[in-house]
């Protein structure tokens, strides 16, 4: 097991760095739109590249922090359910829901994305509006996410066996986020 945890906190160390780092992603895709709303206003002229690459960049961050979204355990679930029930049952929860759902999609997922990649990076598939960009690279980060949250789902299996079998401590110990509006009011007002 303690050879699974090391391969899991590589994972993690690995998911956590590109998921911070493709936040900055999000301000290039401002200041892209931005420009490219000056220009059209000011020049009276825009460019399909310019709106093309907004959805590259908000796309590349929205696949490629996926992953670190799983880690940091902050994927929505329904917590009026998950709530009520104990943490060993909210374990074995996310443990089936991994096995049973996140993994087979994402595996279905790269399994198709990787000969759907590979032919539009082959024949150089281009964007079918006038002055688009390539479309390969959009198509590749869209793999590499499905690719990074595979690996941070079996690092999440990992992790729950370990939490079960006690050889590790609960990283993320589950704490409602949305509590009953009695106990939220008598909380502010200091009952």
């Amino acid at each position: 097991m303690k050879a699974l945890l090391a391969f899991s906190r590589l994972i993690d160390v690995i998911t956590e760095n590109i998921g911070k780092a493709v936040g900055w992603l999000i301000l290039i895709a401002v200041l892209v739109s931005a420009g490219n709303a000056v220009v059209r206003k000011v020049f009276n002229t825009s460019s399909n590249a310019w709106l093309e690459a907004q959805w590259y960049l908000f796309g590349g961050a929205f696949m490629l922090a996926a992953a670190y979204t799983l880690a940091q355990n902050e994927h929505i679930r329904i917590d009026v359910v998950y709530g009520k029930f104990s943490r060993r049952v909210q374990h074995w929860i996310d443990l089936l829901g991994h096995i049973l759902f996140l993994m087979p999609f994402v595996l279905l997922m790269v399994y198709f994305l990787v000969p759907y990649v590979a032919m539009s990076f082959r024949s150089g598939e281009g964007s079918s509006s006038a002055g688009g960009l390539i479309v390969w690279p959009a198509k590749a980060i869209l793999l590499a996410g499905f690719v990074l949250l595979a690996f941070q789902g079996v690092s999440e299996i990992i992790k729950k066996i370990a939490i079960m079998r006690g050889d590790m401590e609960d990283p993320t110990p589950y704490v409602p986020t949305h509590a009953p509006l009695d106990t939220a009011i008598a909380e502010e007002k200091g009952a």
